[in-house]
């Protein structure tokens, strides 16, 4: 069985997703299967606020090159969450 903490893996935390938190968006790393209904589900069980729209992005893997050797790594989900009026996050 799939749990709310197996759908939210991270909080993103990085410069541009702090500047989004003014306009009540937050930026999550999510399970590659989950979609807008689970993700929107987990982060109201989470973290106790209204949800009122999820859009997602899957972001693609970065070439790398370990010596001769190309490689890639893998592909991930991420959801931006935007919570309804009067809604916040506390992040610590």
């Amino acid at each position: 069985m799939i749990t709310c903490y197996d759908v939210i893996k991270t909080l993103i935390r990085t410069e541009k997703g702090t500047a989004l938190e003014a306009g009540r968006k937050y930026l999550f790393q999510v399970a590659s299967k989950a979609n807008k209904s689970e993700i929107k589900k987990a982060v109201e069980e989470i973290y106790k606020v209204k949800v009122q729209d999820v859009n997602v992005v899957i972001v693609p893997g970065k070439l790398k090159r370990v010596r001769q050797e190309l490689g890639k790594t893998s592909d991930w989900k991420k959801a931006i969450v935007t919570l309804q009026e009067g809604q916040k996050i506390e992040v610590t």
